[in-house]
């Protein structure tokens, strides 16, 4: 997966955006207005997502390409190195379980008005 694929991928989700809060070169993407995806364009071959705690140290054991989150709450957040050794679907899942969290923690009446 490159930065292009992972751009589309995090905008195919139902009311995602796309923002440049942290300057020119860090593409944030939101939900609701909070963050669940940041990648740098300069390196372009990681990105930061938000995960479950257990499922964060779990997934640091077992892959040597996903570590504590960069300049991120190294509890809640991962970098995942995107160099080819991990298969597309995990990256998909990892993307979908960062998106799926930050989701369920807005408001009801926020979520209610993201279209599905």
């Amino acid at each position: 997966m490159n930065i292009e694929e992972l751009r589309d991928y995090c905008l195919q989700k139902p009311g995602s955006t796309e923002d440049f809060p942290f300057g020119d070169q860090t593409l944030v993407f939101k939900i609701g207005g909070k963050i669940f995806l940041l990648i740098g364009l300069e390196e372009g071959n990681r990105f930061n997502a938000k995960c479950d705690p257990e499922r964060a140290v779990e997934l640091r054991e077992q892959y040597d390409t996903i570590i504590p989150g960069y300049h991120m709450n190294k509890k809640h957040w991962n970098t995942i190195y995107m160099d080819g050794r991990l298969k597309r679907s995990l990256l998909h899942e990892l993307i979908d379980h960062s998106y799926d969290l930050v989701l369920n923690s807005l408001p009801k009446a926020q979520r209610e008005l993201i279209p599905r």
